[in-house]
């Protein structure tokens, strides 16, 4: 029997890529390995619009298409070690499975605030439908909030608790919210709209214990301060998944690195042919930017690296002709995400964060604007506030000299 397509991780990622390799011609037996109990379904609602109402599988899942139908999901399991010289993979039940080619979709988790009185209730982070589950169910009116972070889902989370009648404090170490990505400018204003909407902001700060015996009942911050709380949100970052891989020659560093067509990458820079990752576990250089291997953790990344390691190796297993070809095609997708706080609709294209130079280059900046993102005169992103037509407009020409 032909061994499966082993894809690690039955998120997003893992089922794009599984109908990916039907699409491209693959009919062979897959197995997708998850470590949740769910089918898969969407994350970036869980911190937006999902979060406001009730939390369920049925409101995230995505719909099982006819061509993925035969394939093996293995949920509720763990992905513990992988052999890539016999090429398996062992469970976390202790079961191994074999494979003709193996695809990383692991993704990340929270990183989570350490400190000595750590070990209460009330501590929540927003990654799985598990989390947001037990975090909608805390968001009850007059709840205290207290977020430590204030990126996109910081940002995000600290809007739909203010709109369910919470009492919000976001807490952070930058200048602004946001700010990293999005400049100054435009992180002063998303901060001011926040404040407008009853949202404090203790910039510039941050959590050095917790206080309570069972459960959160405040934080004690750097300045002395303390503040009261009953619901802690951690919103400060990721980890990649990549444990499993640890003992294997792939280079880890930072994610699992990937040349242009996802194929995993050993520590002495040769190539994997039959190792992929894919989503925002994988490391990989896009000419649009430069020759820097980045994580991107863009919505649309899972989608667009899984479509290329569909292409890749569905032309490969079915040894067709055109395969050497395909593997040399340039892979150069266009990141974007979305975020929704309050009426607030923020759209971008492009990695803003590379950017030396900022400006509004539509609209006003209380009301819908749109910002430009430049390196060196050449346009590496976009972003709006509205204005989403015209925030398209300009997804062709991130990697355009600026005029």
């Amino acid at each position: 029997m032909t061994k499966p397509v082993v894809i690690v991780g039955a998120s997003m990622g893992g089922l794009r890529v599984a109908e990916a390799l039907r699409r491209f011609g693959y009919t062979g037996p897959i197995t997708a390995i998850g470590d949740e109990p769910y089918a898969p379904y969407n994350r970036p609602p869980l911190s937006k619009e999902v979060l406001a109402k009730e939390v369920s599988h049925e409101a995230v899942a995505f719909a099982q298409r006819p061509a993925t139908e035969d394939v093996n999901w293995v949920l509720g399991t763990r992905v513990v070690s992988a052999d890539l010289e016999h090429k398996t993979v062992t469970d976390s039940n202790g079961d191994t499975h074999a494979y003709s080619a193996l695809i990383a979709a692991t993704g990340l988790r929270p990183k989570r605030l350490q400190v000595p009185n750590g070990d209460l209730a009330g501590r929540h982070a927003v990654r799985t439908l598990d989390d947001a589950i037990g975090l909608r169910a805390a968001l009850v009116p007059g709840a205290r909030v207290v977020i430590l972070g204030a990126g996109f889902i910081g940002c995000e989370v600290a809007a739909t608790a203010r709109k369910l009648g919470c009492e919000v404090t976001v807490v952070a170490p930058g200048v602004h919210p946001i700010v990293r990505p999005l400049g100054v400018e435009l992180a002063k204003e998303i901060q001011r709209r926040h404040e407008a909407e009853g949202v404090r902001f203790l910039m510039k700060t941050t959590i050095t214990d917790l206080i309570g015996t069972a459960r959160v009942e405040g934080v004690q911050l750097d300045s002395g301060e303390q503040l009261d709380c009953n619901v802690l949100v951690e919103a400060i970052g990721s980890h990649a998944n990549t444990e499993w891989l640890e003992g294997t020659d792939v280079d880890i560093t930072d994610g699992i690195l990937t040349d242009n067509a996802m194929r995993a990458i050993r520590t002495d820079g040769t190539v994997h042919e039959d190792v992929f990752a894919i989503g925002d576990v994988a490391r990989f250089a896009n000419p649009i930017f430069d020759e820097v291997a980045r994580r991107v953790e863009h919505w649309n990344i899972p989608t667009d690296t899984a479509k290329r390691v569909g292409q890749v190796l569905g032309a490969k297993l079915n040894s067709a002709e055109n395969w050497p070809s395909v593997l040399d095609e340039q892979f150069a997708p266009v990141p974007s995400f979305w975020s929704d706080q309050f009426e607030m609709h923020i759209l971008a294209f492009g990695l803003l964060a590379l950017a030396d130079e900022v400006k509004l280059i539509h609209g006003e900046i209380d009301g819908d604007c749109v910002f430009g993102y430049y390196r060196a005169g050449t346009m590496v992103g976009v972003c709006g506030i509205g204005l989403r037509s015209t925030v398209q407009g300009y997804r062709a020409a991130i990697g355009s000299l600026a005029s």
